[in-house]
């Protein structure tokens, strides 16, 4: 393997887009492949990133751009985490030095980036949905020559939505639409579910009375059902040969089916597309790869074969040590919260160690059910689990809650059962861009009768609250916090009802700090009173229902203002401000929080600082807002 420098080799330097791929020799190609992979190391090392999917993928992307002709034809990732290869390729390897770093490469396709990027999704399970419209659209306009290609795979296959595509593409028999299954058995973790059990048993290469025994052996242990699943499923009634035939999977839907192709085999790829390519109408290529292919230590890794590393050594694998987190905290807490309670459990959703409930998973393995990656399920799921007796803790990515705002309204709220969501990497997340800001939670969950939403300020609060959460069993509960190291420990001065006082001021400001925010409102305070401003500061804990102490502090405050990392449109600072015109109270309210537009990826702290949220800008805003209204404090010189 070459030297890895963190820049392009020689080979892939001189690709500045598919047409140069096209020229290269065959014998060209893996070494092609190895510079490839030493950049996508070198790179990530260096920045973090989602290293295993791309190492998986090398070879199947060089094929894909030798047989179809982006971007007349369109190629689309699902999900985008696959898409570093193609970035490679279609012109941007040399600026892989600056990937996830602010006016740098995403993460994620970007339309901003290439006309080679159709789609900037990172949400699974998406793309076969825009496949079929894009073929459908192109088939209207005439442009029949133009091919749509949808790379599926890394557990996508789990989510419901791609199956509600596949019955819909599969209706239509005139579009050429290519889906190519990437089947690493994978997403974050091994991937789970029935599905991708009957894709791993798919693998093997070994004579059929092996194969037989294999799914015998692993089907009919399940109790009652097992039996009948593997006589009905998997072909003893059809004949051996049927089930070792994948194409009855997807040929009794009515797609084509080649297959199985072996993912590292670039001219066996070729060769699967360029039939595909050929056949004009939808066709599925099953490519079988290996995640975190052709680096040692992804391939030996067993948690996630690096899906999404962060800061490690190229050379040997060993990764930067993180700080103590707010993931690490929750899956302390839960640990805790299972020994002492027989009927709480936990669900993932392909996202056991990311969401920190590997402890949980080892201590309770019959109380963990990760779900693949199926949002919706994992929520309707837990509302089962709590109409028969349990605590279900889901754990999500407070991006992906939005994927289950029906099942948490309709499912869960509308029957007020005891369920729990936790959502990790609340707010701004930084590197990872605009689609997983997790800003939208507070806003969305306003909406939902019944159900309760905390924000712990720091380590101690987040397991209060969490064991709070779990003690309401007349409705569902949300606890939501940030991405990172644990906030600075904050102890309270003293109460309001059931909110925390973190400093007690004269009627001048009252600060509402939502959860984390609470160090940069104290930072806030202390500068305000450098301008002769009194500032109490309250943490409301439970940010709905709002306390009602919130009324009455209120009405002794010239001014209050709210501050949250999340969208300002419907979250916590309007549910104040329509609490307090409820009241008749005319206090005026400011609310500082996110602005409702998508933002690029940068770190946090940067993030933060353009839009805003700093200790200096609020504390500036809030003595321009109080001048207004105190004229001696407008005309005072020392300002």
């Amino acid at each position: 393997m070459s030297e890895r420098t963190g820049q392009p080799g020689n080979l892939l330097e001189s690709v500045k887009g598919p047409e140069d791929l096209k020229r290269l020799a065959v014998d060209e190609l893996p070494v092609l492949a190895t510079e490839i992979r030493d950049l996508l190391i070198a790179s990530t090392a260096r920045s973090g990133g989602h290293l295993g999917p791309n190492l998986g993928v090398v070879e199947l992307t060089i094929a894909m751009h030798r047989v179809f002709d982006s971007p007349y034809d369109r190629i689309l990732w699902d999900t985008g985490h696959q898409a570093y290869v193609h970035k490679m390729l279609t012109g941007r390897a040399g600026q892989f030095d600056t990937l996830r770093q602010e006016g740098g490469l995403s993460g994620y396709p970007s339309q901003t980036e290439s006309e080679h990027d159709i789609i900037e999704n990172s949400h699974a399970s998406t793309a076969l949905s825009y496949a079929d419209g894009l073929a459908k659209a192109y088939r209207l306009k005439g442009e029949a020559d133009r091919t749509v290609v949808a790379v599926i795979g890394d557990g996508a296959l789990t989510g419901g939505m791609a199956w509600e595509a596949l019955n819909n593409i599969a209706a239509r028999k005139d579009l050429p639409l290519i889906i190519v299954v990437n089947d690493n058995g994978r997403s974050y973790s091994p991937t789970i579910g029935g599905l991708a059990s009957h894709l791993a048993s798919l693998r093997t290469n070994q004579r059929y009375e092996d194969v037989l025994d294999f799914v015998k052996g692993n089907l009919t242990r399940v109790p009652v059902v097992g039996a009948p699943v593997y006589d009905a499923l998997h072909g003893v009634k059809k004949g051996l040969k049927d089930v070792l035939a994948p194409q009855v999977m997807f040929e009794d839907l009515g797609l084509k089916y080649i297959g199985l192709v072996d993912g590292h085999d670039e001219q066996a790829v070729e060769a699967a597309l360029r039939r595909a390519r050929d056949f004009r109408r939808p066709v599925i290529v099953h490519v079988l790869t290996k995640k975190g292919f052709g680096y040692s230590p992804a391939e030996n890794h067993d948690e996630d074969c690096f899906h999404s590393p962060g800061v490690f050594d190229p050379l040997t694998g060993e990764e930067k040590p993180k700080p103590h987190g707010w993931t690490n905290v929750f899956g302390q807490e839960m640990v805790r919260l299972g020994a002492e309670r027989r009927d709480i459990v936990a669900i993932t959703a392909a996202m056991l160690g990311p969401t920190g409930l590997i402890p949980f998973s080892e201590a309770y393995p019959d109380r963990l059910y990760d779900v693949g990656i199926a949002e919706q399920h994992a929520l309707t799921s837990a509302a089962g689990l709590a109409l028969g007796g349990l605590h279900p803790v889901v754990a999500v990515y407070a991006t992906f809650l939005n994927r289950a705002f029906d099942q948490l309204l309709m499912d869960v709220a509308l029957h007020r059962l005891p369920v729990t969501v936790v959502l990790d990497r609340a707010g701004v997340t930084g590197d990872d861009g605009a689609s997983h800001n997790g800003m939208w939670d507070l806003s969305i969950l306003q909406v939902v009768p019944g159900l309760s939403v905390a924000v712990p300020r720091d380590e101690p609060r987040l397991r209060e609250l969490l064991a709070e959460a779990v003690e309401i069993d007349d409705g569902p509960t949300v606890v939501r916090y940030p991405k990172g190291a644990v906030a600075t420990e904050i102890e309270a001065v003293g109460r309001l009802g059931e909110m925390d006082v973190l400093r007690a001021g004269d009627p001048d400001v009252l600060l509402v700090a939502v959860g984390p925010m609470a160090e940069l409102c104290l930072e806030a305070a202390g500068l305000l009173d450098a301008q002769g401003i009194s500032a109490t500061v309250v943490d409301p804990r439970w940010v709905k229902p709002l306390d009602e102490a919130l009324v009455p502090a209120a009405r002794a405050h010239k001014l209050v203002v709210v501050v949250e990392d999340n969208g300002r449109v419907g979250a916590v600072g309007d549910a104040v401000a329509r609490m307090l015109r409820d009241a008749d109270v005319d206090v005026p309210v400011r609310t500082y929080g996110i602005p409702q537009r998508f933002l690029d990826h940068a770190k946090r702290p940067k993030i933060l600082g353009e839009i805003g949220l700093t200790s200096q800008d609020i504390a500036r805003q809030i003595t321009e807002a109080i001048a207004k209204r105190s004229p001696v404090l407008e005309n005072d010189p020392t300002r």
